[in-house]
């Protein structure tokens, strides 16, 4: 049976759980806490960030759109999950599909670009540390986040109104959660174009950040192996190290299931696994590891605690 995009009474059915009876409410618990857990933990970086004026740096500018990102993802996975859960439906409308996909992409490329963008902020403060306050002025940082958010929304939007000329023919999605290969994988026209321009959108994304992650801590290394000072060496360290994992992490995750939809040999439970990670994971583990790492995070959070708690 051939369908329209733009029917809204097209129903898709995502991949089931496969979760026996006596674990669905605890299920439901679990997803429902972590979400909270999320959202809580988030929030509370970008209220810190935004209420304390010390914080109003580069870095912490930068690092307001690593929050607002990890929540969209969150948002776009738990909900529906949960109810799904719960409901034990696994039934999901194609606009529902088309608007959880877009979220989720957006977030992807979202964390990516931000994350390059601190990684430079970082470079220019520790390689170039004369120039920081020249470069890094109000104006610079407007046009990094404007570029990172107009960039990635045009780029996610272009992919996913290629899907508007192309027929559903079926209605098993292949995936847990609505993404655009597993959205193309139910359409039987010819996919050449979306193949091609996802394959741009993983290059601008993730091949062009890794590039520049690559170039801008090797020469951050460099510097930190050459200075003198200990204590100045090692909190780089400390900091880009943790930057780098977070990075390596979601771009690697992020990787393998984009291209496992391209590759028959890999397994579709490992990409399924992989692809649940990346909207679990660094929203979870981005504001504790940024949270505890960095020292006037740290503090700004106790301190907004004890203004507002406390009293």
């Amino acid at each position: 049976m051939m369908y329209t995009n733009a029917s809204a009474s097209v129903l898709l059915t995502l991949e089931t759980l496969g979760l026996p009876n006596r674990y669905i409410y605890p299920a439901f618990l679990f997803g429902t806490l972590t979400y909270l857990f999320i959202m809580f933990c988030n929030m509370l970086v970008l209220t810190t960030i935004a209420c304390r004026e010390n914080l109003h740096k580069p870095m912490f500018i930068l690092l307001f759109s690593l929050p607002i990102s990890d929540m969209l993802g969150a948002t776009a996975l738990f909900p529906q999950l949960v109810y799904s859960i719960v409901t034990q439906n696994r039934l999901i409308s194609f606009p529902a599909c088309v608007i959880q996909a877009l979220l989720i992409h957006i977030y992807g490329g979202g964390n990516l670009l931000t994350l390059t963008a601190m990684a430079y902020d970082r470079y220019i403060a520790i390689c170039c540390p004369l120039k920081y306050n020249v470069i890094m002025i109000p104006h610079t940082l407007v046009k990094i986040i404007v570029s990172i958010w107009s960039i990635n929304i045009s780029l996610i939007v272009v992919q996913l109104s290629l899907l508007a000329r192309l027929k559903i023919c079926r209605t098993n999605a292949v995936d847990l959660y609505c993404n655009n290969p597993s959205i193309v994988k139910l359409t039987c026209d010819d996919t050449r174009v979306n193949n091609y321009y996802g394959l741009f959108t993983i290059f601008i994304c993730q091949a062009g950040p890794l590039s520049v992650i690559l170039y801008t801590y090797a020469q951050i290394l460099r510097t930190c192996v050459m200075t003198n000072q200990r204590d100045a060496r090692k909190k780089a360290i400390q900091t880009c190290g943790t930057h780098l994992v977070i990075y390596l992490v979601l771009e690697f995750s992020a990787f393998i299931t984009l291209t496992a939809h391209r590759i028959k040999i890999v397994s579709p439970y490992i990409r399924r696994a992989l692809g649940v990670t990346i909207l679990v994971f660094p929203p979870i583990f981005d504001p504790i590891i940024y949270g505890l790492k960095t020292k006037e995070l740290k503090t700004g959070i106790k301190m907004f605690f004890k203004m507002n708690v406390g009293s």
